[in-house]
């Protein structure tokens, strides 16, 4: 197998500063949108870096479930791994990665619970199976078994019913972004790529950066 002869051109698209906003969130608003219309599987896959009280960082694949000028949102386990390091170290980083845009989006910020009104309400819409899963799974501890865990979920079942209130353990995030960067493949390995950093006066500073 030989890694090192692997190779891609990246000719898809530009990204020029006289065609991107001041705001990164109109940016990347106009980017998801074309990676929706482009019917990629899974565009509201993202990366979510965490750092532990250990000072090893972990990822994981997490669904953005809302974005707007707030921050960027995703729901879990607030027991779970992610949530312990979050509790401890309230930074983290996101990364989508639309491969056939040839585009990577890095987003760095504090985060924060969502309020619970809001939890409640994305709890709600999620399908009755997911809704008993938050309930079954100690998410990122050790279980015996597969069996153990869906029996846990039947347990769920026969406890809450077809209408089963969002655990107290399990809810919503927000990441605050204070930093963006948005990548764009181009031929030659000279790639694209715009920072955007807030500044303390609230405002974006945009700058290129080099590949």
């Amino acid at each position: 197998m030989d890694l090192a002869a692997l190779r891609k051109s990246y000719e898809r698209d530009a990204l020029d500063e006289a065609d991107a906003p001041a705001l990164p969130l109109a940016l990347f608003e106009r980017w998801f949108t074309q990676a929706l219309e482009s019917r990629l599987p899974e565009p509201n896959a993202m990366t979510l870096a965490t750092v532990g009280a250990d000072a090893r960082p972990s990822t994981r694949i997490v669904l953005v479930k809302g974005f707007d000028a707030r921050g960027i949102v995703w729901y879990t386990n607030y027991e779970s791994r992610k949530g312990q390091e979050l509790a401890g170290n309230p930074c983290a980083a996101l990364q989508f990665h639309w491969v056939e845009l040839e585009r990577v989006v890095r987003i760095e910020g504090r985060v924060e619970r969502t309020a619970d009104a809001e939890s409640d309400a994305y709890y709600a819409t999620r399908p009755l199976d997911s809704r008993l899963g938050a309930w079954a799974s100690p998410q990122s501890r050790p279980i015996g078994s597969r069996a153990w865990l869906v029996a846990e979920a039947a347990r769920a079942a026969l406890r809450h019913g077809l209408q089963p209130p969002r655990p107290p353990h399990w809810g919503g995030y927000r990441l605050l972004p204070d930093r963006w960067e948005f990548w764009q493949g181009r031929k030659s390995r000279l790639h694209d790529r715009l920072e955007y950093r807030l500044q303390g006066d609230g405002l974006w500073r945009r700058a290129r950066l080099a590949p």
